[in-house]
């Protein structure tokens, strides 16, 4: 018998709002233009699914595939990269949009702010992609891996040129084995998407690089004859990105903003938790968090993004495992006319949330309370492709879900 899928509604107090002009639009406009600037940048694919779309009884559905990201299989580039800029910027003087690629990766930039390191924690994405960047705008990065990581994910990191190792902790210990360790180092910096009291602004800067990916999606929306989406489902480990998608589509579309629903593995469905107690405090999950998203096995909430998402999310999903081994399943072999999505075990937890609870009827109430019905169009994202190759192919071909 599988783990039912936990969920509750937002019931959080409302607060000032303050951290939502974070995701301002004119702020995710400069993350566009610097990205735009790499020779590696193309706008990833919006899959419209219109077969699944009848089959799970929906008027529409849309899935951001960023398993084409700047060839790294994975959306979280687009953070660090980002942070990295306006990091150099500020110690430069200058305004990130005087430093596209061109100019960040010049010999005149290297004289001028020298060599940085950038140390991060990560199960396998953003620690790839901070090493990516690192590695193209000539800088050095050391990454922490946490228990559980595979030897896959740990050689990817290795190859773009990072110092990288698999610890014998969870996420959030790595973390703090980041921090400790760029305290120490001449020219460190802690290049994380998690947000704590006193280390906002990077993170801050990261979230708006994962804006590209929501404005990107949002016109290719508008291209397709979708004035707007009803519904976004958008996955969490500390909320960073849903944060960003919440707040970018806050911002985008304020008078009317679509239905957001934020989904988690539940072995570290801190947000969860956190909308659960309903008293707007964060919750935190510690120990090992064993789930198959291991993008997703983070137990520490992010707090800019979690003062955006207690404001504006209307549900916030627990999912066990079969629900992310459900969407993989299913985007991998779509209905006969809709386009494949390789989609890995963090990117497919959205959709496989939304396919669950459209026929399943113990989640009727579920998909009454989100709204859903023949005339919602809904865009979800899947941020990763096989970046695990073995796992996916145990788990979408063997029906393995461990």
């Amino acid at each position: 018998m599988n783990q039912p899928i936990k969920w509750v509604e937002n019931q959080m107090p409302k607060t000032s709002d303050s951290q939502l002009k974070v995701m301002a639009l004119e702020e995710i406009r400069k993350a566009r233009t610097f990205h735009e600037s790499f020779p590696q940048y193309s706008e990833t694919p919006l899959r419209k699914l219109d077969e699944m779309a009848k089959y799970l009884g929906l008027k529409e559905v849309y899935i951001k595939d960023e398993s084409y990201r700047f060839g790294l299989n994975a959306f979280k580039v687009l953070g660090g990269s980002f942070a990295m800029a306006r990091y150099i910027a500020k110690q430069t003087g200058k305004d990130v949009s005087q430093l596209p690629y061109e100019v960040l990766t010049s010999d005149k930039l290297r004289e001028e702010f020298g060599q940085a390191t950038f140390f991060t924690a990560t199960d396998g994405n953003h620690g790839r992609g901070v090493a990516w960047a690192a590695n193209k705008l000539r800088q050095k990065a050391v990454v922490y891996m946490p228990k559980g990581s595979t030897e896959t994910r740990l050689k990817n990191i290795q190859k773009e040129g990072a110092a990288a190792t698999i610890e014998e902790v969870n996420y959030d210990e790595c973390v703090r084995m980041a921090a400790a360790a760029a305290a120490k180092t001449p020219n460190g910096v802690v290049v994380q998407d998690t947000a704590w009291e006193g280390y906002e602004e990077i993170p801050a800067w990261i979230m708006q690089g994962y804006g590209t990916m929501a404005m990107e999606a949002n016109e290719q929306l508008e291209k397709a004859g979708c004035d707007r989406p009803t519904h976004v489902f958008v996955q969490a480990g500390v909320g960073s990105l849903a944060g960003a998608v919440q707040g970018y589509f806050a911002n985008r579309y304020p008078e009317n903003p679509p239905t957001v629903v934020v989904v988690e593995a539940d072995v570290a469905a801190c947000l969860y938790k956190g909308a659960a107690a309903g008293d707007g405090d964060l919750r935190i999950v510690d120990g090992d968090m064993q789930t198959i998203m291991a993008g997703l096995a983070c137990g520490e909430p992010n707090t800019i993004s979690w003062d955006i998402l207690k404001n504006h999310v209307k549900v916030f999903i627990a999912a066990p495992d079969w629900v992310a081994a459900k969407g993989m399943r299913m985007l991998a072999a779509p209905i006969k006319g809709d386009p494949q999505v390789t989609s890995g075990e963090s990117g497919a937890a959205p959709f496989g949330a939304l396919a669950a609870m459209m026929t399943m009827d113990e989640y009727k109430d579920l998909r009454e309370a989100i709204g859903l019905d023949e005339n919602s169009k809904v865009l979800l994202f899947s941020t990763e492709g096989d970046t695990d190759p073995e796992r996916y192919k145990n788990i979408v071909w063997e029906g393995k879900e461990k």
